[in-house]
């Protein structure tokens, strides 16, 4: 049977309950990586994702950040964070294995300002996570790692690549520091089906009419490892749940995997 697996940063997983589990049972995703759930574990909403029918695995704070996994079977192999005292527990990673598939989700830092120690971080955050990844996977694994990556790699990815160019998530050093991770093998699965300008996952809410006018950003993505792209069948992002009633700023996007 295909699997589906998707993303979807939430931006509050309570604030965005009645649009989470609306899309759901619309959609019905196998597994799901869910970024910035904003609650700690004790307050996470179980009640209500067991009720549809989704076990729960999740690793929060209050209000910032969050990662968490939604799915249909239970999640085997449950990990948090880079497991290294000397990086803070900030609530970012996510791993587990869903029916023999290794599975990353990331909420990889904003970065904030140009220059910013935020900003050193986020790049440094990269680096540790490139480190992590090598050395608890191996290309020739089934794996997926998706998620809030907060970069925008190419310029079809933004839109207008001229103007938002220099900015945090769309800078020539997180591109290059995005570009270093890929060299690991994986293959961006939305752009394997893909290749057209325009296709957006997270619309600012300052900008006037946003998402009408497709002023939008391609920071939410799917990765397939070497021993995993050539099953991925399918890869798309879902706009609707954004022109939703109280969304997120962000959609998801689903990629399926045959077996």
């Amino acid at each position: 049977m295909p699997v589906k697996i998707a993303t979807f940063n939430v931006n509050s997983v309570r604030a965005r309950l009645p649009v989470l589990l609306r899309w759901l049972q619309e959609e019905s995703p196998d597994c799901v990586a869910l970024q910035e759930t904003k609650v700690e574990d004790a307050k996470f909403p179980l009640a209500e994702f067991l009720e549809a029918g989704y076990t729960v695995s999740h690793h929060g704070q209050p209000r910032y950040n969050g990662v968490a996994f939604l799915s249909k079977r239970p999640m085997e192999d449950v990990t948090t964070g880079f497991g290294d005292p000397d990086w803070p527990e900030d609530c970012r990673i996510i791993q587990g294995t869903y029916q023999g598939v290794k599975v990353i989700g990331t909420y990889v830092p904003n970065g904030t300002a140009v220059g910013s120690e935020k900003f050193a971080y986020k790049l440094a955050w990269f680096e540790r996570f490139g480190r992590l990844v090598r050395e608890r996977t191996s290309p020739d694994d089934p794996v997926v790692w998706l998620g809030d990556i907060n970069v925008a790699p190419r310029p079809e990815d933004v839109f207008d690549p001229v103007k938002l160019e220099g900015n945090v998530c769309y800078h020539p050093d997180e591109r290059a520091a995005l570009a270093r991770l890929m060299e690991w093998g994986w293959t961006d699965c939305f752009r394997k089906f893909h290749p057209e300008p325009g296709q957006f996952t997270y619309w600012e809410f300052f900008l006037p009419n946003g998402f009408k006018r497709n002023l939008g950003w391609r920071i939410d993505h799917v990765y397939a490892s070497p021993g995993l792209v050539e099953r991925c069948t399918s890869c798309t992002v879902d706009k609707e749940p954004r022109s939703w009633e109280r969304p997120s700023d962000h959609t998801p996007v689903i990629a399926t995997f045959g077996t």
